[in-house]
Protein backbone atom coordinates (compact mmCIF):
# COMPACT_ATOMS: atom_id res chain seq x y z
CA UNK A 1 0.00 0.00 0.00
CA UNK A 2 1.39 3.20 -0.97
CA UNK A 3 1.24 6.02 1.67
CA UNK A 4 -0.21 9.09 0.05
CA UNK A 5 0.55 11.48 1.54
CA UNK A 6 4.09 11.47 0.57
CA UNK A 7 3.15 11.51 -3.36
CA UNK A 8 4.19 14.56 -4.53
CA UNK A 9 3.44 14.47 -8.03
CA UNK A 10 0.52 12.22 -9.44
CA UNK A 11 0.18 11.76 -13.54
CA UNK A 12 -3.59 10.75 -14.34
CA UNK A 13 -4.21 9.54 -18.23
CA UNK A 14 -7.98 10.03 -19.35
CA UNK A 15 -10.05 9.61 -21.99
CA UNK A 16 -13.47 10.12 -23.18
CA UNK A 17 -15.34 8.96 -25.63
CA UNK A 18 -19.12 8.59 -27.65
CA UNK A 19 -20.58 5.55 -29.93
CA UNK A 20 -21.72 8.37 -32.48
CA UNK A 21 -21.30 11.94 -31.65
CA UNK A 22 -23.92 12.62 -29.54
CA UNK A 23 -24.01 8.45 -28.48
CA UNK A 24 -23.88 6.86 -25.74
CA UNK A 25 -20.72 8.07 -23.68
CA UNK A 26 -18.06 6.75 -21.14
CA UNK A 27 -14.89 8.48 -19.25
CA UNK A 28 -12.15 6.84 -17.79
CA UNK A 29 -9.21 7.85 -15.79
CA UNK A 30 -6.00 5.94 -14.06
CA UNK A 31 -4.03 7.87 -11.54
CA UNK A 32 -0.48 6.57 -10.94
CA UNK A 33 2.23 7.89 -8.47
CA UNK A 34 5.27 9.45 -9.80
CA UNK A 35 7.12 6.20 -9.43
CA UNK A 36 4.37 4.90 -12.00
CA UNK A 37 2.19 2.98 -9.37
CA UNK A 38 -1.64 2.97 -10.43
CA UNK A 39 -3.41 4.14 -7.43
CA UNK A 40 -6.89 4.06 -8.77
CA UNK A 41 -8.83 3.24 -12.34
CA UNK A 42 -11.97 4.90 -12.36
CA UNK A 43 -14.44 5.32 -15.18
CA UNK A 44 -18.24 6.34 -15.38
CA UNK A 45 -21.13 6.07 -18.15
CA UNK A 46 -22.20 9.12 -18.94
CA UNK A 47 -25.61 8.85 -20.61
CA UNK A 48 -25.57 10.53 -24.19
CA UNK A 49 -23.38 12.97 -25.10
CA UNK A 50 -20.61 14.38 -27.67
CA UNK A 51 -16.78 12.83 -27.31
CA UNK A 52 -15.90 16.03 -26.42
CA UNK A 53 -18.43 16.49 -23.33
CA UNK A 54 -16.68 13.18 -22.17
CA UNK A 55 -12.92 14.12 -22.51
CA UNK A 56 -14.04 16.98 -20.56
CA UNK A 57 -15.65 14.61 -18.06
CA UNK A 58 -12.88 12.27 -17.95
CA UNK A 59 -10.49 14.97 -17.30
CA UNK A 60 -13.37 16.11 -14.48
CA UNK A 61 -13.27 12.31 -13.15
CA UNK A 62 -9.94 11.88 -12.81
CA UNK A 63 -9.16 14.47 -10.85
CA UNK A 64 -12.28 14.17 -8.49
CA UNK A 65 -10.52 11.11 -7.68
CA UNK A 66 -7.47 12.09 -6.96
CA UNK A 67 -9.37 14.83 -4.31
CA UNK A 68 -10.88 11.50 -3.15
CA UNK A 69 -7.50 9.38 -2.32
CA UNK A 70 -6.07 12.84 -0.54
CA UNK A 71 -4.14 14.12 -3.06
CA UNK A 72 -4.87 17.62 -3.31
CA UNK A 73 -2.45 20.24 -3.50
CA UNK A 74 -0.19 17.86 -5.77
CA UNK A 75 1.29 18.57 -8.64
CA UNK A 76 -0.58 16.99 -11.33
CA UNK A 77 0.54 15.94 -15.15
CA UNK A 78 -3.17 15.34 -16.89
CA UNK A 79 -2.27 13.03 -20.38
CA UNK A 80 -5.12 12.64 -22.99
CA UNK A 81 -5.36 12.15 -26.28
CA UNK A 82 -7.79 15.08 -27.28
CA UNK A 83 -5.08 18.04 -28.56
CA UNK A 84 -8.62 20.08 -28.89
CA UNK A 85 -9.43 19.47 -25.05
CA UNK A 86 -5.94 19.99 -23.82
CA UNK A 87 -5.10 23.18 -25.78
CA UNK A 88 -8.69 24.30 -24.24
CA UNK A 89 -8.06 23.35 -20.87
CA UNK A 90 -4.43 25.09 -21.31
CA UNK A 91 -6.10 28.07 -22.31
CA UNK A 92 -4.68 28.57 -26.20
CA UNK A 93 -7.91 27.25 -27.38
CA UNK A 94 -11.53 29.19 -27.41
CA UNK A 95 -14.27 27.37 -26.38
CA UNK A 96 -16.63 27.46 -29.07
CA UNK A 97 -19.17 24.60 -28.46
CA UNK A 98 -21.34 25.89 -26.04
CA UNK A 99 -22.08 22.93 -24.00
CA UNK A 100 -18.29 22.99 -23.03
CA UNK A 101 -18.29 26.27 -21.24
CA UNK A 102 -19.92 24.35 -17.97
CA UNK A 103 -17.37 21.21 -18.13
CA UNK A 104 -14.54 23.86 -18.78
CA UNK A 105 -15.79 25.73 -15.29
CA UNK A 106 -16.26 22.63 -13.18
CA UNK A 107 -12.72 21.62 -14.22
CA UNK A 108 -11.19 25.40 -13.43
CA UNK A 109 -12.91 25.52 -10.18
CA UNK A 110 -11.57 22.43 -9.07
CA UNK A 111 -7.84 23.32 -10.13
CA UNK A 112 -8.30 26.31 -8.29
CA UNK A 113 -9.64 25.17 -5.52
CA UNK A 114 -7.23 21.50 -4.77
CA UNK A 115 -5.06 21.24 -7.60
CA UNK A 116 -3.22 24.86 -8.11
CA UNK A 117 -0.47 23.16 -9.87
CA UNK A 118 -1.95 21.40 -13.15
CA UNK A 119 -0.10 21.00 -15.90
CA UNK A 120 -1.68 18.90 -19.57
CA UNK A 121 0.34 16.84 -21.94
CA UNK A 122 -1.31 15.63 -25.20
CA UNK A 123 -0.05 11.94 -26.27
CA UNK A 124 -0.72 9.73 -28.82
CA UNK A 125 -3.80 7.43 -28.51
CA UNK A 126 -1.84 4.34 -28.62
CA UNK A 127 0.18 5.74 -25.40
CA UNK A 128 -3.30 6.25 -23.54
CA UNK A 129 -4.99 2.90 -24.33
CA UNK A 130 -5.68 1.96 -20.54
CA UNK A 131 -7.73 4.88 -20.37
CA UNK A 132 -9.59 3.99 -23.38
CA UNK A 133 -10.26 0.52 -22.37
CA UNK A 134 -12.16 2.15 -19.07
CA UNK A 135 -13.56 4.68 -21.16
CA UNK A 136 -15.71 2.04 -23.05
CA UNK A 137 -16.16 -0.10 -20.24
CA UNK A 138 -18.40 2.25 -19.14
CA UNK A 139 -20.41 2.15 -22.46
CA UNK A 140 -20.57 -1.21 -22.79
CA UNK A 141 -21.61 -1.61 -18.90
CA UNK A 142 -23.82 1.64 -18.57
CA UNK A 143 -22.50 2.25 -15.42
Amino acid sequence: MVSLWCVKKIIIYTDGGARGNPGPAGAGAIIYDENGKVLKEAHSFLGERTNNWAEYEAVYLGLSEAKKLGLAGSEVEIKLDSELIKEQLSGNYKIKEETLHGQFIKIHNLRVKDFPNVTFTHIPREENSEADRLANEAIDNGS
